[in-house]
């Protein structure tokens, strides 16, 4: 056994009364080396040694692995054994002989060993938990003294620079615990923000939707509608009538850059012969009175002058090369509204279209059909193709049941070769002319093709204009023209139409049956007419 070092190098506080020898107890240093001896202090004087008298056999004493020890303030006087605690119960924990409980005031700390019941009382330390097996349970629990507290100096495992061994309390750290608050602190905020931004949308600028990348522009390619509409719209008009105590409006496009305009005649018809009063709303504003140059009713056309140079003619297209799919663009005010594009494509061509009442007021159209959503008030406007020129102007459109609807996605137009032929004529001489064959039509006929009137006494029309194209072609009364010039024709508004269709002059062949059931093909040169 080691000499035993001076306590007070280790931090032990002095003992009441000094041990001729001490407590030791084996241990393996730290190094795993040989076990080093560690002098232990004594009991309080007077204390019996273990075992309950002095000079007894001293026990086996715990093996300091398994204890733990700490230093206290030195101990008072042994308490009579009938103290208690503060919770006025007997403290159970006392020396072997019981001549010294454990009291409250005192620092406590565990002197036993789980393998053994013995409490070793030595000044200042004390068991400070139960031990494992047998004996009492403490009455309240032990806690280290506060910071400060020694009475001895450094314990004597921080002099050894070592840490306690054996059983340690468990307990958290305070860094542990701040680390722990920040934590929670921190997902309190990030949770916090993201209910915030989904129960209240945030209305910043960081939150806003992505703005386009591209290039803003308004410039169009001239092929497109967008780049159509905007050449179209600059030479489209809007035609207001005012005859009596009706009114009504339609749409015009211009013809000539001096002032001559064109629409349909059923725009400007309760105007005519003094029976009222035009005015032209330009694309700029202005409003002009127009003057009516000329009109037929026969292709539904009219000519407007207003005194205003410098406008932006729109040109007029061969309709011969138009075909079916052809997209296009109609220009017009439907319904009174200004500036209306609509677009579609040509559905059909030389669509046989008899509009108005079937007396003088009809007119008969070889018209081009177009799916462009075309409505009362579009009637006059531009019918376009995608060169931006006029194809045609807007006359007709279909009506479901007789009744007077909007559109159906079937429009009619006036072919841009018509148009330029009949302006022509009514600027140059204020009226129109149409071609002719000289023949009249039988409307009540139902066989094959169309059949000229048969001769009745008494009749105002002759079946057949004598020295007109048909008599002079060898045409009879009661033949049945079925051709005109190699296409078929079924109903008298058919074969006007395809007639009308030409020019004054111009030669066609007729395919024609005689009652006899003879086929023949004749050629006729028409002739021209006029409405006054």
């Amino acid at each position: 056994m080691s000499e035993r070092p001076d306590e007070h190098e280790h931090g032990y506080p002095p003992s009441p009364a000094p041990r001729p020898e001490p407590y030791s107890v084996d241990e393996v240093a730290d190094d795993g080396g040989a076990p080093a001896t560690q002098p232990l202090p004594g009991p309080p004087a007077g204390a019996s040694e273990p075992g309950g008298q002095p000079g007894a056999e001293r026990r086996e004493e715990p093996s300091r692995d398994d204890a733990w020890w700490r230093p206290s303030a030195p101990a008072p006087q042994p308490p009579s054994p009938d103290d208690t605690g503060h919770d006025g119960q007997r403290l159970p924990w006392s020396s072997p002989d019981g001549a010294w409980p454990l009291t409250r005031g005192q620092s406590y700390a565990p002197a036993t060993s789980p393998s053994s019941h013995t409490a070793a009382a030595t000044a200042g330390y004390a068991p400070a938990s139960a031990p494992t097996t047998g004996g009492a349970s403490p009455a309240q629990p032990y806690a280290w003294p506060a910071p400060g507290s020694w009475s001895g100096g450094a314990p004597p495992e921080a002099a050894a620079g070592r840490q306690p061994r054996g059983r340690r309390r468990r307990g958290v750290g305070a860094g542990v615990v701040v680390l722990l608050v920040l934590v929670a602190l921190l997902a309190g905020l990030v949770l916090g923000a993201l209910g915030a931004r989904w129960l209240w949308p945030s209305t910043s600028s960081g939150s806003a939707l992505p703005a386009s990348s591209s290039t803003v522009s308004t410039s169009r390619a001239p092929e497109s509608v967008a780049g159509i509409a905007a050449a179209a719209l600059e030479s489209t008009v809007f035609i207001e009538v005012f005859g009596g105590d009706t009114a009504s409006s339609g749409s015009g496009m211009v013809l000539r850059e001096d002032g001559y305009l064109v629409t349909n005649n059923h725009v400007i018809d309760a105007a005519a012969d003094g029976g009222g009063t035009v005015a032209v709303t330009l694309a700029d504003g202005t409003q002009l009175p127009a003057e009516i140059v000329g009109r037929t009713a026969d292709y539904d056309l009219a000519v407007l002058k207003v005194d205003q140079d410098g406008l932006t003619p729109l040109p007029l297209a061969d309709s011969d090369a138009v075909v079916v799919g052809d997209p296009v663009v109609a220009v017009g005010a439907p319904l009174g509204l200004e500036g209306t594009v609509t677009s579609g494509i040509i559905s059909a061509l030389n669509r046989p279209v008899q509009a108005g009442s079937s007396g003088e007021g009809a007119s008969f159209i070889n018209a081009i059909q177009t799916d462009a959503a075309i409505n009362p008030g579009n009637s006059g406007g531009p019918l376009i193709n995608t060169a931006g020129e006029v194809i045609g102007i807007n006359t007709a459109i279909a009506q479901a049941g007789g009744q007077q609807t909007g559109s159906i996605g079937l429009g009619f137009s006036i072919p841009s070769n018509q148009v330029r032929r009949t302006a022509e004529q009514i600027i140059e001489t204020g009226r129109a002319t149409y071609p002719v064959i000289g023949v009249a039509l039988d409307t009540r006929y139902q066989g094959e093709g169309v059949q000229v009137l048969q001769d009745d006494a008494g009749a105002s029309t002759p079946a057949v204009t004598p020295g007109g194209p048909g008599d002079e072609a060898g045409i009879e009364p009661g033949d049945v023209i079925t051709h005109f010039d190699g296409q078929p024709v079924t109903t008298p508004s058919e074969l006007i139409v395809a007639v009308r269709s030409r020019a004054p002059g111009d030669t066609v062949v007729l395919t024609v049956q005689s009652d006899g059931g003879q086929e023949r093909e004749v050629e006729v040169v028409l002739d021209e007419a006029g409405s006054d």
